[in-house]
């Protein structure tokens, strides 16, 4: 039986009958939805829901968008993500916005292509693939996937054939972590994709979660951050391929993701924290030691120390445009599902983050 949450009718943004294509509220759920498109397309594969009986078209077409291709994974034949071309309906789509306080200087059309990305699922058929790629993902190794090497190819091919502000990339969970990963490789060739990021995963010390009271843990903040900042002068100083990293990591300084953050939710919490500590160094006349800090984890520092063919830590920006979620998270479930990012109650904290 299809549970309630995979049932369009039942549990998607009805209420955005009149898209405005302006309005970041807008933007936001049907990023999201088209998200959880590719959760409930891996859900039909699964079920052998074809045809009428397909419960996933509605997450889509439900916006004007038509399913053109699905990403398999090689490893286990799942469907990991999807792309999706806009059509444009014969009505006006443009609306007076209700809520424009928030939005970047991008693109205001629709998309004409999005790359959409589903996370993890802890569920027979998808849990022993997806829980090593989770591995990969604390481990800093997700760049040796497949799903990321074909969805990176995907992305190459349509950017090549298509201006890039008509390309949206977006994903949840581990999928977010994909999209990061996508985002960051086009960005050191030139390329800003617009991105949404939701619950996006946090894979250094999670120190947002460790305590609630604020000085304390500002003061492991910035202890933390002499730590990662001294080590990493140290070990640079002895590598040629320090001033490369730094470089590379400064290049994405121009690109900002949507990053959609649930302060319940440990996977992804600790981006409050990064980017207000970061803030803070600035503000007290640290900004170096915070810009060095922030930039590298605890684990690629000794990974280069010795010796070993370490990547950046694909989860450390420069920048962002942080979403916070302030309605209540009453479980893990809820503080970390994709649903949250389209209710239409939904109490968003919008902060833009942008450091050199």
């Amino acid at each position: 039986m299809a549970s309630e949450r995979e049932i369009f009718s039942l549990s998607g943004p009805l209420y955005l009958t009149a898209i405005d294509w302006r309005n970041t509220c807008h933007r936001r759920s049907i990023a999201a939805s088209l998200v959880q498109s590719v959760y409930i397309l891996e859900r039909d594969r699964q079920q052998n829901r074809q045809g009428f009986n397909a419960l996933a078209p509605p997450w889509w077409e439900f916006f004007h968008f038509h399913l053109i291709q699905v990403l398999v994974d090689n490893e286990d034949q799942s469907y990991f993500g999807a792309i999706y071309e806009y059509k444009f309906p014969n009505s006006n789509f443009h609306n007076k916005s209700m809520d424009d306080n928030h939005n970047q200087n991008q693109n205001q059309n629709p998309p004409k292509y999005v790359i959409a990305f589903r996370g993890t699922i802890a569920k027979k058929g998808n849990r022993s693939q997806d829980f090593k790629l989770d591995l990969r993902l604390i481990r800093d190794n997700l760049h040796n996937c497949s799903r990321f090497h074909i969805g990176l190819q995907v992305v190459q091919n349509i950017v090549q054939n298509h201006e890039v502000s008509d390309i949206w990339l977006t994903g949840h969970s581990l999928g977010s972590s994909i999209a990061l990963l996508i985002g960051r490789n086009m960005m050191k060739t030139g390329i800003h994709l617009e991105t949404y990021l939701f619950n996006p995963p946090f894979t250094s010390l999670p120190i947002e979660k460790f305590t609630k009271n604020e000085k304390l843990k500002h003061g492991i903040r910035i202890t933390h951050s002499v730590l990662t900042s001294g080590l990493a002068s140290a070990v640079n100083s002895c590598k040629s391929k320090s001033t490369n990293k730094s470089e590379s990591f400064t290049l994405l300084s121009s690109w900002i993701p949507y990053l959609f953050v649930n302060p319940s939710d440990p996977i992804c919490a600790e981006y409050v924290g990064y980017f207000e500590h970061r803030e803070k160094m600035a503000a007290i006349g640290k900004g170096e030691i915070g810009r060095i800090s922030t930039q590298n984890s605890i684990r690629s520092i000794i990974g280069n120390a010795i010796g070993k063919d370490q990547s950046e830590p694909s989860h450390l920006l420069p920048c962002a445009y942080v979403a916070i979620n302030s309605s209540p998270s009453p479980d893990f479930k809820r503080a970390h599902g994709i649903h949250q990012w389209w209710k239409p109650d939904l109490q968003c904290n919008y902060k833009l983050y942008q450091f050199p």
